[in-house]
C-alpha cells in the first residue's frame, strides 16, 4: 500500500513539474498561458443570474407567504425577549445553568448576562437571541428530517451527503443573495439563512447517531413487534440521543454565527448590526464591546448545550426553581431601571478608542513596518512572485533574469540531491514550490494549476478524484473568475501555511508540556466560540483595512484546529509502541520523529483539512476589510443584488474548498491505511 501511494505521488509530482516547466518556457511566446483569454470564457454569471431569476421568480409568491408566516413567531419572540424584565431573563438562564450543570454554569449564565446588561446592548442582544430562538427549531427540524431520510433510504444517502458537503463549503454570504430575491429585505432573510446554514451539522449528527445504534437494540425493537415508525422514534432516535445532542450544540453555534453575518444586509437592530456599524465608524471601543457581547452569548450557548450533551445534572431542580422564582419576582414586583439605563462600559469603550488612537499615533511607524514587512517580504512575493515583488525601494535591488537563473539552479541542485537519495516526489515537489515562489500564485499559468491540481488529486484519491479536481478547476477557468480564484487561493494558502507552521509548533509544544496545554487550551476554547465577525475588530484596531489585516484575521480563526489535532495525534500514540521503542534504546527525539509523528500523521492531516475549511470560511468575511478575490466578488454581489455573480463566485469558492478538503482527506485515508488504522 505504501509503495503504491509513493508511486502515485511520484508520478503526479513529475507530471505537474513537467507541465510547470513547459509553461514557464512557453510563457514569453504565449502570454495567453498566464492571462486566460476573455473570449474563451462563457457568461456564466449572466446565465446563472437569468436562470435563477426566472426559477426563483416562479416561487417568489410562496416564499413571500412563508416569510410573512415567519414574521409572527419572530415578532412574538422578539417582543417577549425585549419587553420581559431583565431580571426574569437573567433568572431563567441562571436557573437553567444550575439545573443542567450546577453552580459553575449558573454563575456563567448570571455573570454573562449581567455583562450584557451592563454593556448597554441588552435590547440588541435580545433581538439577536430572538432570531436564534426561531431559526434553531427550523434548523433542528430540517436537520432531523434530512438525517432520518438519508438513514432510511440508502440510495439517497450519497446524494444527501454530497448536498451537505456543498452546503458546508458554500460561503456564508452566498446564501444571502438568492434569499434576498426570494424573501425580500428584512430580518426574515437572516432567520432563514441561519436555519439553512445550521441544518447540515444537525443532519450529519442525526445520521451518524442512527448508524451507531447498537444492532442488538435494533433487533430488540424488531422483536417487540413495533412498526417502523415506532422503532425509529421510540427506540433508535432515543438510543442516538447523545450524538444528536452534539448536533444540537453545533446547530446552535452555527445559527448564532450566521445571524451575526446576516446583519450585513441591515434592517434590524441586532448586535451584529451594532458591530458592523461601529466598525464602519472606526469606533473600535464600542465595536469591541459589542463583539464581547456576541462572545458571551456564544460561550453561554456552547457551554450549556455541551453540558446537555454529556447528560450530567449536578444541580437540583428545587434550587433552580427557587432561582427562577426569585428572578421573576424581582422583575415583576420591584421597580428596577430599564436596560437602556445601563451603559457602564461606555467610559471604558471610549478609553479604548483613545488608547488605540494614542498607541497607533505613537507607534504608527512600527506598526507600518510590521505590516509593510509582512506584505513586501512574505505576502507580495507569494502573490506576484519574486520577479515582480523584489524592487529597489523594498528589497534594495532589482530582480533580474540572472537572479532567476541562480535561484532555479540552487534549488534544482537541492531537488536533484533529493531525487538521487530516492526522494523523487520530494525533489519534484521542491521544484514546483520553487516555480511558485519565483512566479507567484496569481501569475501561474492556468495549465499548471489545472493539470497540477488534477495530478495532486490523482495522487491523493486515484483517477476519479483527479478527474473531478481537473473538471472543477476547468469550470472556474471558463467562468471568467480565474484571476479572482487565484487571488483567493493565494491568501488562503498563505494563511493555511502560517497556521500549519505556528499551529503545528504549538500543538507539538502542548503535546510535550502539560503546562503549555493548560495555557493553550482555554485560549483555543475561546477562539473556537468567537463568531467570525469579531476576529476583524482587533486587527482593524491596529492595522486598518488591508490584505495584511485579512491575513491576521484568517490566521487567528483557522489556527485552532491545527493546534488541537496536532496535540491529539501526538498524545494518542499507543503506549505499547512507545514502550517497545524505549526498550530498544531509542531517545525521546527519535521516538518523536520516527514513531509519534508518523503515527500522528493522519490526525494532523485532518487538522490541516479543518484549517483549510476554516480559512476559506473566514476569507469571505475578510472581504469586509478590503481583500480581493472571490470573497470580494461575493460581497459586492450581495450589495448589488447580483444573484448570478453571487452564486457563481460562491460556487467557485466552494469548489476550491471542496478540492482542498478531498485532497487532504485522500492523503489522510491513505496514511491511515498504510498504518493499518
Amino acid at each position: 500500500m505504501r509503495r503504491a501511494i509513493d508511486g502515485a505521488g511520484t508520478r503526479a509530482a513529475i507530471v505537474a513539474l513537467a507541465v510547470a516547466v513547459l509553461c514557464l518556457m512557453l510563457t514569453p511566446y504565449a502570454p495567453w498561458l498566464v492571462k486566460y483569454p476573455q473570449g474563451w470564457t462563457i457568461p456564466a454569471t449572466q446565465w446563472v443570474g437569468a436562470t435563477l431569476e426566472v426559477a426563483l421568480g416562479a416561487i417568489k409568491p410562496a416564499a413571500r407567504l412563508f416569510s410573512g408566516l415567519l414574521d409572527y413567531p419572530m415578532a412574538a419572540s422578539n417582543w417577549l425577549l425585549t419587553t420581559a424584565p431583565w431580571p426574569v431573563i437573567i433568572g431563567a438562564v441562571t436557573a437553567l445553568g444550575w439545573y443542567i450543570g450546577g453552580a459553575r454554569l449558573a454563575a456563567l449564565g448570571f455573570i454573562g448576562l449581567g455583562f450584557v446588561l451592563a454593556s448597554g446592548y441588552w435590547i440588541e442582544g435580545m433581538v439577536t437571541l430572538a432570531l436564534v430562538f426561531v431559526s434553531v427549531p427550523l434548523a433542528l427540524l430540517m436537520g432531523l428530517a434530512i438525517g432520518v431520510l438519508a438513514y432510511e433510504n440508502a440510495r439517497l444517502k450519497p446524494a444527501v451527503q454530497a448536498v451537505l458537503d456543498v452546503m458546508q463549503t458554500v460561503p456564508t454570504f452566498a446564501y444571502l443573495t438568492p434569499l434576498l430575491l426570494l424573501f425580500g429585505f428584512g430580518p426574515v432573510v437572516g432567520l432563514i439563512a441561519s436555519a439553512i446554514y445550521a441544518a447540515p451539522p444537525m443532519a450529519r449528527n442525526v445520521l451518524l447517531g442512527l448508524e451507531r445504534v447498537d444492532p442488538e437494540i435494533r433487533e430488540a425493537a424488531i422483536m417487540s413487534g413495533g412498526t417502523r415508525l415506532q422503532q425509529l422514534f421510540l427506540v433508535e432516535l432515543p438510543a442516538a440521543a447523545t450524538q444528536i445532542m452534539v448536533g444540537v450544540n453545533q446547530c446552535l453555534m452555527a445559527a448564532l454565527s450566521m445571524v451575526i453575518i446576516a446583519a450585513v444586509i441591515g434592517g434590524f437592530n441586532d448586535i451584529g448590526w451594532e458591530v458592523l456599524l461601529t466598525m464602519r465608524k472606526a469606533q473600535f471601543g464600542q465595536a469591541f464591546l459589542a463583539g464581547l457581547v456576541i462572545v458571551v452569548f456564544a460561550i453561554i450557548i456552547d457551554r450549556m448545550s455541551a453540558r446537555m450533551v454529556r447528560g450530567r445534572r449536578r444541580g437540583g431542580g428545587r434550587i433552580a426553581l427557587i432561582i427562577l422564582v426569585l428572578g421573576a419576582a424581582a422583575g415583576l414586583t420591584v421597580a428596577l431601571p430599564g436596560p437602556a439605563n445601563f451603559a457602564l462600559f461606555d467610559p471604558a469603550a471610549n478609553a479604548v478608542d483613545r488608547a488605540v488612537g494614542s498607541f497607533t499615533a505613537e507607534n504608527g511607524i512600527a506598526l507600518d513596518q510590521i505590516k509593510n514587512g509582512a506584505m513586501f517580504y512574505l505576502l507580495l512575493p507569494l502573490r506576484i512572485g519574486l520577479d515582480g515583488a523584489v524592487l529597489p525601494f523594498t528589497w534594495g535591488f532589482q530582480w533580474t533574469p540572472t537572479h532567476s537563473a541562480v535561484f532555479y539552479a540552487v534549488f534544482a541542485a537541492l531537488a536533484g540531491a533529493l531525487a538521487l537519495r530516492g526522494h523523487m516526489a520530494g525533489g519534484a515537489g521542491l521544484m514546483i514550490a520553487t516555480i511558485v515562489v519565483e512566479t507567484g500564485i496569481s501569475q501561474l499559468p492556468w495549465p499548471t494549476v489545472v493539470i497540477g491540481g488534477a495530478a495532486l488529486g490523482w495522487a491523493a484519491g486515484g483517477r476519479r478524484l483527479g478527474l473531478l479536481v481537473g473538471v472543477l478547476l476547468a469550470a472556474i477557468l471558463i467562468s471568467g473568475l480565474w484571476d479572482r480564484a487565484l487571488l483567493s487561493l493565494y491568501l488562503a494558502g498563505a494563511s493555511v501555511f502560517a497556521c500549519a507552521v505556528v499551529g503545528g509548533a504549538l500543538g507539538l509544544l502542548a503535546a510535550l508540556s502539560r503546562s503549555a496545554w493548560a495555557i493553550l487550551r482555554p485560549l483555543c476554547d475561546m477562539l473556537q466560540t468567537i463568531p467570525l465577525f469579531v476576529f476583524l475588530i482587533p486587527v482593524l484596531m491596529f492595522f486598518q483595512i488591508g490584505e495584511f489585516s485579512a491575513f491576521l484575521a484568517i490566521f487567528a480563526y483557522a489556527v485552532v484546529p491545527m493546534i488541537r489535532y496536532t496535540r491529539h495525534g501526538l498524545t494518542t500514540t499507543p503506549e505499547d509502541l512507545v514502550e517497545a521503542a524505549q526498550s530498544s534504546g531509542a531517545t525521546p527525539l527519535q521516538i518523536l520523529w520516527n514513531l509519534r509523528l508518523p503515527y500522528a500523521a493522519p490526525t494532523i492531516l485532518l487538522g490541516l483539512n479543518q484549517t483549510i475549511l476554516y480559512a476559506f470560511s473566514m476569507l469571505v468575511i475578510a472581504a469586509l476589510i478590503g481583500t480581493t478575490g472571490l470573497g470580494q466578488s461575493i460581497f459586492l454581489a450581495l450589495g448589488q443584488a447580483d444573484i448570478g455573480l453571487g452564486i457563481v463566485a460562491g460556487a467557485a469558492m466552494a469548489a476550491l474548498a471542496f478540492i482542498a478538503d478531498r485532497i487532504v482527506q485522500g492523503f489522510a485515508s491513505a496514511r491511515r491505511a498504510a498504518l493499518a488504522l
